[in-house]
């Protein structure tokens, strides 16, 4: 059974976008075992809020809350039951905050008053330590369609004959990916999908499809579905992700593997298959929903073309000047690329935690070099791919 608190309050009534006020803004651990998470806003909007287990979160839904300038540092202060606060845009016109547990702890409590001089709010949630069973009962996210994450952007019409490509932003909305000071990986990936798209579509001969097109979440499973929506000729998702210092540098491409070539892409297999985690989305009592649609018999196909695909990106990017990995090729598990009968790959064009390449990816000619190279290796795949397509089929 599903238990939601679907508070709106007196807000329900009310639109537009509200701020935060930091000085107003924080969480705060009592002496008697409870917790209390505040958020001063500068006008009431609707709200909702649940929680999530495996691993315990609470989630606070909003329509529509500005988080710039908060920082979780400074919204956390010295809690010890909270270990992390993630907030940002969860989907068009709504904004969600996520808050790791330590702890199974379960709303008591749960107010909005809105100030009917200055319109300004204050979001308050009591928190109380409860049994892990009594948690894990409770726990869910509400029933609602509209609500639903696991589709991504309304398909797009295309040519039946036309070559059509994914080009998927890792990460986005309330799920930054990695940040190293002020960059953030769900930033970089979007102008780089951009701009690679606007490429490919002066070459021409390319319909594009976005997995997002702006700084919103959508789930793994979403943006492999949306790829099925479109028939996707080729999928090819763009991170650059983190890693302790020394382990990665430089830009790679992985393919599918259910073994992983090695410990670092092991690690960013399980980075990134925690983006739905991340971003407050329910996975409880769900079976893999990409895992349905592995068929062996369509692989036998993809999996050389997604090889050429990987080396052609390969190449094209070291002719640029990379500068690639020492071993650029690699393979895990990354759920993105589990699509049997679609080429697919996942380009690190660089790691954040690397100083030269986040010199490289906070540089915009560097980058432009880069989105051409892409665009090259590509271009260069479809037209072998398309020649070899006949002999494929005999």
């Amino acid at each position: 059974m599903i238990w939601l608190w679907a508070i709106t309050a007196s807000a329900q009534d009310l639109s537009g976008l509200a701020r935060v006020d930091m000085g107003a803004s924080g969480v705060e651990d009592s002496w008697f075992g409870s917790t209390t998470l505040s958020l001063g806003l500068s006008q009431g909007v609707p709200f909702r809020v649940f929680v999530l287990d495996d691993p315990a979160r609470l989630v606070a839904d909003f329509r529509e809350v500005d988080f710039a300038g908060v920082t979780a540092e400074a919204l956390l202060g010295e809690t010890t039951r909270i270990s992390s606060l993630r907030f940002g845009t969860f989907k068009p016109g709504w904004s969600r905050l996520v808050a790791d547990l330590t702890e199974p702890m379960l709303p008591v409590e749960i107010a909005m008053p809105v100030d009917t001089s200055s319109g300004r709010a204050a979001l308050s949630i009591l928190l109380e330590s409860v049994e892990a069973d009594a948690f894990a009962a409770r726990a869910g996210a509400p029933v609602n369609p509209d609500w639903a994450v696991q589709a991504a952007a309304p398909p797009v019409v295309v040519d039946d004959d036309s070559f059509v490509l994914v080009i998927d932003p890792g990460h986005g909305g309330v799920d930054p990916g990695a940040v190293r000071d002020t960059t953030t990986e769900k930033e970089l990936m979007l102008g780089i999908a951009l701009a690679l798209r606007d490429a490919l579509r002066r070459a021409g001969g390319v319909e594009v499809v976005l997995t997002r097109e702006r700084d919103e979440f959508v789930s793994l499973t979403g943006r492999v579905a949306l790829a099925h929506q479109v028939g996707a000729d080729a999928f090819v998702s763009l991170h650059a992700d983190s890693l302790s210092e020394g382990q990665a540098r430089g830009a790679t491409v992985y393919t599918l593997s259910d073994e992983a070539s090695d410990a670092a892409s092991a690690q960013l297999a399980a980075q990134h298959d925690r983006s739905d985690i991340i971003a407050g989305v329910d996975l409880s009592g769900t079976d893999d929903q990409v895992a349905s649609v592995l068929m062996d018999l369509a692989r036998v196909e993809t999996m050389p073309r997604t090889h050429d695909l990987a080396i052609a990106l390969i190449d094209s990017m070291g002719e640029a000047g990379g500068p690639m990995n020492k071993r650029p090729r690699r393979e895990a598990s990354f759920s993105v690329l589990k699509s049997a009968d679609i080429p697919s790959v996942l380009v690190e064009v660089g790691f954040l935690s690397d100083k030269r390449d986040l010199a490289n990816l906070r540089d915009p000619v560097w980058r432009a070099v880069m989105v051409e190279a892409l665009a090259t290796g590509i271009l260069a795949w479809r037209d072998s791919d398309l020649a070899r397509a006949p002999l494929v089929r005999q």
